[in-house]
């Protein structure tokens, strides 16, 4: 028996995961729901889906809906996935997972006192390179752990304007300013998901912003932020050390990347290439070509999976080599799948989960440990890189 799903925001970034969730086997009906009824309209009859409302109050009223994905204005993931999470929904929730401890501690609290799915729609946990490296630590091939290092870099120049814009209308420059550390599990995720380490303390600096749009500038956003990025350095609870960078005022293509260091072996992820290096010259994989998302050859499988085939007689785009695609649903074959292969997982693994009725990756525990360490971070950088503990919520139940 498949579940009914509420779409709730139907915006630029709705539009790769409304086909995914409609296309899955178990998932029996999708619901779009907008407060802006022209955008909620046209979307229903772009995909093809009759069945529409306009608020989260009415999707929270609605019995017939077992689960939402909430992918709205990131200032509004935590409290409404608290009200959905009340009202008996499953929730997936778009990064980041709340943008205050407060809001982050009620959110586990709430699932932990309701017993429904959770989980982040982190896409750097299904990247290429992390599932390698996933892989290469379960082998003990790094040894121990040592230093990591992982890095979000997206200049305003690179679309973000028309982003706060869409998101925040007449306010957006109120709500762009935001800390770019409030904005972390892309980079934070990369390190926690492969080790297993959580980041026990944080001493952050941020550099002042020097652009010409004031969006970072004392009086100018509600946090009166005025750093467009920061650096900051954290203890592990592992007793390695980890270099997180959040960047929007820099001179590059944009980014998420890792690398990752150990007593054993290291990985490497830059400009020049994506490479496994240990402690002798010759020691060196390169992974350009098996982490590439170029596609991989599939064929449905007897139980409806996808399974790799020699000859290509359909694409599964946008995964690498490492990609477990044959875990996933044949019905996916041809369709989106963005942020390096990581579309198709997310929604895979919250379905499924919510089915089940099972801890998915990415759950509520995972979110905590991948987004407070930012909060908290900012707040060394509010003092001058002070070294500040890091509260950290519990292990998955």
């Amino acid at each position: 028996m498949g579940i009914k799903v509420a779409m709730v925001g139907t915006g630029s970034f709705a539009q790769s995961f409304i086909p995914l969730f409609k296309a899955h086997p178990l998932v029996d009906e999708i619901v779009l729901c907008d407060l802006d009824g022209e955008k909620l309209n046209d979307n229903a009859r772009k995909h093809g889906i009759s069945d529409t409302v306009n608020s989260l109050d009415e999707v929270c009223a609605r019995a017939d809906i077992q689960a939402t994905a909430i992918i709205t204005q990131n200032w509004l993931h935590a409290p409404q996935a608290v009200q959905a999470l009340k009202a008996g929904k499953h929730v997936y929730s778009a990064v980041p997972t709340g943008i205050t401890l407060e809001e982050i501690e009620e959110l586990v609290q709430t699932v932990k006192q309701t017993g429904q799915v959770y989980m982040i729609g982190e896409t750097s946990y299904y990247y290429p390179g992390v599932i390698y490296c996933r892989e290469q630590f379960s082998k003990g091939a790094f040894g121990h752990v040592v230093y990591g290092e992982a890095e979000y870099y997206h200049d305003w120049d690179h679309g973000l304007y028309e982003v706060a814009k869409w998101r925040g209308g007449d306010r957006w420059r109120e709500f762009a300013g935001k800390p770019p550390m409030y904005y972390p599990t892309h980079s934070t995720s990369q390190i926690i998901s492969v080790t297993g380490a959580t980041m026990t303390h944080v001493s952050c600096l941020g550099f002042v912003d020097t652009g010409d749009d004031g969006i970072y500038a004392e009086n100018a956003n509600p946090w009166n932020n005025r750093f467009s990025n920061e650096s900051a350095l954290f203890r592990m609870s592992d007793g390695s050390i980890s270099r997180i960078n959040e960047f929007r005022r820099v001179g590059h293509p944009g980014t998420v990347r890792m690398a990752l260091f150990g007593t054993e072996g290291s990985f490497e992820d830059n400009t020049a290439g994506t490479r496994w290096v240990g402690k002798k010259s010759e020691d060196k994989i390169n992974l350009d070509e098996r982490l590439a998302c170029q596609g991989q050859p599939v064929k449905a499988g007897s139980d409806d999976r996808m399974n790799l085939v020699t000859a290509s007689d359909g694409t599964h785009l946008g995964v690498s080599q490492v990609h477990p695609v044959e875990r996933l649903p044949a019905s996916f074959v041809g369709l989106p799948n963005g942020h390096a292969g990581a579309h198709q997982f997310l929604v895979d693994d919250f379905v499924t989960a919510c089915v089940a009725q099972k801890t998915p990756p990415n759950n509520v525990w995972d979110a905590a440990r991948y987004a407070i360490p930012g909060i908290i971070a900012h707040d060394s950088s509010m003092r001058n890189g002070e070294m500040l503990p890091i509260p950290d919520l519990g292990d998955a139940q």
